[in-house]
């Protein structure tokens, strides 16, 4: 947290990445935002810290050791305490059919490394503002279908 208690501070995104310089380049932009982060090195940190803190949304790695972004969000969902939580995947893995699991696991959005640092404050507001309004499926739906028309043209 940077310490101000301005308004907008309301927003936590917990990322869960095991590159110290992911996290420090999503903290840097998500905090000019004026968003609160926390942060976890691995996937049970990630787990433990989503569990105390419940945080608004968070920025999941998939390729980490021990538990990864997959299992992650696997426990989270099965939690009665953190299944609400909104989960972006953030990672390297570009394939369809990683998107496409990230998708069936619950994630709703699914960003590929690299990405621009810049893009991820107005992400995760458009996508917070969305949930509150009861999108989330829409928001699912609409990341499957452009999925689907990936898919086409391949």
């Amino acid at each position: 947290m940077n310490g101000e208690d301005g308004p907008g501070m309301g927003e936590r995104v917990l990322v869960i990445d095991d590159e110290p310089p992911i996290r420090l380049l999503c903290r840097v932009n998500l905090e000019a935002e004026g968003m609160q982060v926390l942060e976890a090195s691995d996937g049970l940190s990630g787990v433990d810290v989503a569990r105390s803190e419940i945080p608004d949304v968070i920025l999941l790695d998939v390729m980490m050791p021990g538990l990864d972004g997959w299992r992650v969000a696997e426990e989270l969902l099965d939690d009665e305490r953190t299944h609400g939580i909104p989960i972006i995947f953030l990672t390297a893995r570009a394939e369809l059919r990683d998107r496409a699991r990230g998708l069936d696991l619950g994630g709703v959005d699914y960003v590929t490394k690299p990405f621009n640092p810049v893009d991820l404050a107005p992400l995760v507001r458009d996508l917070l503002k969305r949930v509150g309004r009861g999108e989330r499926e829409a928001l699912r739906r609409e990341k499957i279908n452009e999925l689907r028309e990936l898919l086409d043209h391949v």
